[in-house]
C-alpha cells in the first residue's frame, strides 16, 4: 500500500554505493529507529542530521582557539608520545606546535605505524576538531580532517561533521548520505499551502539537501527555515497519527452520561472539604464532555495532591445518574488499593456501590466479585489491569478512567475502552507535562489543567545537603521520630552492584534499624503485592515510623501524617521524579520537609535541578525547567512511556509548529477524512516516511 514513489528511500542502506555488509551493521546501529528489524533504510540515512561543521574558512591559532568549538590549526608536527606497555589503556599523543603553542593530537587505541603514517614528522598540516583544555594544556581529541594544506584546499570549506559510532569513519558516512540523496524522488507537497508560504519553508527534497550540505554554518540553525520546514514534517506526521487515532475513537457514537445532579450532590455533600476553583473548573469541562453524545477523550492534568481523585469520583457519579459504571485503572496494585480505599467512604455516602478487582483475587472471591460486576450490582470498578482481562464483563461500562496515564500508550487507550460501548474516557496525570509535550504524546486529546492545591495543604520546605552532613540528618530524624512525625527515606537501588557506588535500600534499612530498630520498614520493587502493602499498612498504622523505599513509593501513595522525605543521591533523579517525590509528603496538617542528600561535587545540570526544587514546588514550572535540562525523551521517566522522541524535531526550538500542525491536522481530517485528496495522498505519503504505518491502518480498518 505504500506509494511507490518511496520505494527508493525503503531500499536497505545495502543497496547504496560502497555500504557492504559490515558499514550496513555499522548504519543500522546509528541510524535505525529503536525496534527496526530489518536494518537501516536509505530514508534513515538522510534523517540522519548533521550535529555541526568543520569550517575551514577561518584558521585559528592554538593559544587563543575557542574551546569545546570546531576548529581548524595549522600545525608543525614534532613528536610522538605513545603509551607503555603497563598502560595500553591511556592514549597515544601527536605533539604539534604553531608560533603560539603546543597542542596534543590525541588518540586512543591507534596503531603506532598507522600514526606515524598520518602525522609524518617536521609536516606541516591542516588539522580539524575540538580544541579542548586537559590538565591546564589543550588537546584535540580524534580530530574530523587531517591532511596537507593541498588536500584541504581540494575539500568543502564547510563540512558538515555528523553523529558517529565506532568503526564508522565520516567519510564512508557522508559517501553513504550523498548516495541517498541522489535518490530523493519529487514527492507532492504535503503542507497546507497557507503554512508553507508564512513560514518561508523549502520543499522537501531542497530541506534536506541543505542541512546535508551546509554553505554556512548558520545553516544548522534550527531556527533557519530549512530545518523548521524537516521539524514541522516530523510533527505534522505525529499529529495526524494522533488526530487519526481521536477519529477512530470518536466514530463510535457515545451517549449522553449525567442526570439531574442527584448523586453529585451527595458525593460533593459527603468531602471533608470544599473543592477548589481549579476542580470545579475541571468538573465543568467533564460534565460538558459528558453530556454530550460524542465520546469524551479528556486528560486532566493536576500537580501532586491537586486533587483529581475527588474529580474523578464526580465524574463517576455523573455516569451512575445515567445507569451507567464506571472503571478505574491505576498502574500498581499498591495505588489501586489506595483509590479503592479513599473513594469507599465518599460512595457510601452517595449511594455508590464500589468494588477492588485485581491479579491477587482468585477462585469463589474473584468469582462472585465478576458476577456482581457483570449484572450492574456494582457502579464502580477499581483495579489494575485485571480490569480488562477477558473474563471481565461490564453490565453497562460508561466511563473508563485512568490513572497515571503516562505509563500507558496510545494503543492501551484505544484498548482499554472496549470493554463498554464506546465509554467515555478520562486520563489523569499527577506528572505535570509542559503544554508542548501534552500536545506531542496527546494530540488526540482535550486537555484540563488543575492548578493550585486543596486548601489547607502547607508548603514543603525543601534543603539540599552534601552526604558528608549524614550524620546529622540521622540524628534529626531520630528527633522527629520522637516528636511523633513519618519519614520516607528513598534510596535509588535495592542492592549494591559492583559497578555502582549507590546506597542499597536494603543496606540503608540495616544502618537506620541500628539507631531505630524495629520503626524501621521497607519497600521495593522485588518485593510481592502482599509484603508492599503489609509494609506499608505498618507505615500507616504507626508501627514502622520510617519506611526506606526505592522509586515504588513515587506515584500517589498517600499517607497524610508522614512530614518528611529524604531523596538519597537526589543528583541522579530528574526533576519530575524529584518532585513527585517530594510530594508523598505535605499532605496533613503538619510542616513537611524535604531533603536532597546529594554526594559532591555537582555537576551543572545537577545544580540547576537541585536550585529549582528549592525555588518552587510548582509542577508545571518543573516540568518546563525538565524538558530544557533533560530533552523531552526521558521526561516522563522511561522512552516506553507512550511519549514518542523525535529524530529531527527539537521541542524547545520548534514548539510554536507543534500547535500550528495538531490544528492543521484536525482540520484536514475534517474536510478529508479519508485522505482521498491530492493533498491526502501526500500526507499519506508523510505517514509513511514517518514511520506512522499504525496509521495508516487505522484508515484503511476504517
Amino acid at each position: 500500500m505504500r506509494p511507490s514513489a518511496l520505494d527508493p528511500l525503503f531500499a536497505s542502506v545495502s543497496t547504496l554505493n560502497g555500504v557492504g555488509p559490515k558499514v550496513s551493521t555499522l548504519l543500522a546501529g546509528l541510524v535505525a529507529p529503536p525496534g527496526a528489524e530489518d536494518g537501516a533504510k536509505v530514508r534513515d540515512l538522510l534523517f540522519h542530521l548533521p550535529s555541526g561543521v568543520v569550517d575551514r574558512r577561518r584558521r585559528e591559532e592554538i593559544a587563543t582557539a575557542p574551546e569545546g568549538v570546531l576548529a581548524t590549526l595549522e600545525v608543525r608536527i614534532d613528536r610522538f608520545v605513545m603509551p607503555s606497555r603497563e598502560a595500553r589503556s591511556q592514549p597515544a599523543r601527536v605533539m604539534a606546535q604553531d608560533a603560539t603553542g603546543e597542542i596534543a593530537l590525541t588518540y586512543f587505541r591507534a596503531q603506532p605505524q598507522w600514526l606515524e603514517k598520518l602525522f609524518p614528522l617536521g609536516e606541516t598540516l591542516l588539522v580539524s576538531g575540538k580544541v579542548e583544555w586537559f590538565n591546564g594544556r589543550p588537546q584535540m581529541v580524534h580530530p574530523d580532517f587531517v591532511g596537507t594544506l593541498e588536500e584541504a584546499l581540494a575539500r568543502p570549506l564547510i563540512e558538515p561533521v555528523y553523529p558517529m559510532t565506532a568503526g564508522l569513519s565520516g567519510k564512508v558516512l557522508r559517501r553513504g548520505i550523498d548516495s541517498a540523496l541522489e535518490r530523493l524522488p519529487a514527492l507532492a507537497e504535503w503542507i497546507e499551502p497557507g503554512v508553507a508560504g508564512r513560514e518561508a519553508f523549502p520543499p522537501f527534497d531542497a530541506a534536506l539537501r541543505a542541512l546535508h550540505h551546509p554553505a554556512d554554518p548558520l545553516d544548522l540553525d534550527p531556527a533557519k527555515p530549512a530545518y523548521r520546514r524537516l521539524a514541522y514534517d516530523e510533527f505534522l506526521a505525529g499529529q495526524m497519527a494522533l488526530a487519526l487515532a481521536r477519529q477512530r475513537a470518536k466514530r463510535q457514537p457515545g451517549r449522553v452520561l449525567g442526570g439531574d445532579g442527584g448523586l453529585r450532590r451527595k458525593a460533593e455533600a459527603a468531602l471533608p472539604f470544599t473543592l477548589t476553583d481549579g476542580q470545579r473548573g475541571a468538573l465543568t469541562e467533564i460534565h460538558a464532555d459528558m453530556a454530550r453524545p460524542d465520546r469524551m477523550l479528556r486528560l486532566l492534568q493536576g500537580d501532586v495532591g491537586a486533587g483529581k481523585t475527588v474529580v474523578a469520583l464526580l465524574a463517576m457519579a455523573a455516569a451512575k445518574e445515567s445507569g451507567a459504571q464506571s472503571a478505574l485503572l491505576a498502574p500498581t496494585e499498591i495505588l489501586a488499593r489506595q483509590h479503592f480505599a479513599g473513594l469507599s467512604r465518599f460512595c457510601e455516602a452517595a449511594g455508590l456501590t464500589i468494588v477492588l478487582l485485581t491479579g491477587r483475587d482468585n477462585g469463589r472471591v474473584r468469582a462472585a466479585k465478576l458476577e456482581a460486576i457483570a449484572n450492574g450490582d456494582m457502579d464502580i470498578v477499581v483495579g489494575t489491569h485485571a480490569l480488562f482481562q477477558d473474563d471481565v464483563a461490564y453490565h453497562d461500562l460508561g466511563l473508563v478512567v485512568v490513572d497515571e496515564q503516562h505509563r500507558f500508550g496510545v494503543h492501551q487507550r484505544l484498548a482499554l475502552t472496549r470493554k463498554g460501548k464506546a465509554p467515555d474516557l478520562l486520563v489523569m496525570t499527577a506528572t505535570p507535562i509542559p503544554r508542548t509535550l501534552v500536545l506531542a504524546a496527546f494530540g488526540d486529546m482535550d486537555v484540563s489543567r488543575l492548578y493550585g492545591k486543596p486548601a489547607g495543604r502547607k508548603p514543603i520546605a525543601t534543603v539540599a545537603v552534601p552526604f558528608d552532613r549524614l550524620d546529622e540528618i540521622v540524628a534529626r530524624a531520630g528527633r522527629a521520630i520522637d516528636e511523633g512525625d513519618k519519614l520516607y527515606w528513598v534510596c535509588p537501588l535495592v542492592e549494591e552492584t559492583e559497578n555502582s557506588d549507590l546506597t542499597a535500600a536494603q543496606e540503608r534499612a540495616d544502618v537506620l534499624r541500628q539507631f531505630f530498630g524495629d520503626r524501621v520498614g521497607l519497600v521495593h520493587g522485588r518485593m510481592t503485592g502482599t509484603e508492599k502493602d503489609n509494609a506499608m499498612a505498618d507505615f500507616k498504622s504507626g508501627r514502622t515510623r520510617i519506611v526506606v523505599a526505592t522509586t515504588v513509593i513515587e506515584v500517589g501513595v498517600d499517607v497524610p501524617d508522614a512530614s518528611i522525605i529524604v531523596i538519597e543521591h537526589a543528583e541522579r533523579f530528574g526533576l519530575s521524579q524529584l518532585h513527585q517525590l517530594r510530594g508523598r509528603v505535605g499532605r496533613g496538617d503538619k510542616a513537611s520537609s524535604c531533603v536532597l542528600l546529594y554526594r559532591a561535587p555537582l555537576g551543572e545540570t545537577a545544580k540547576a535541578r537541585l536550585a529549582v526544587m528549592r525555588e518552587t514546588e510548582d509542577g508545571f514550572r518543573i516540568a518546563e525547567e525538565d524538558l530544557k535540562l533533560r530533552g523531552e525523551g526521558d521526561l516522563l521517566g522511561t522512552r516506553q512511556s507512550g511519549l514518542q522522541s523525535f529524530r529531527i524535531a527539537d521541542l524547545e526550538a520548534h514548539a510554536d509548529l507543534l500547535e500550528i500542525a495538531r490544528d492543521d491536522a484536525r482540520l484536514l481530517l475534517a474536510t478529508d477524512p479519508k485522505l482521498e485528496s491530492p493533498r491526502g495522498e501526500a500526507v499519506r505519503a508523510l505517514l509513511y516516511l514517518f514511520g506512522k504505518d499504525d496509521a495508516i491502518r487505522l484508515l484503511r480498518s476504517g
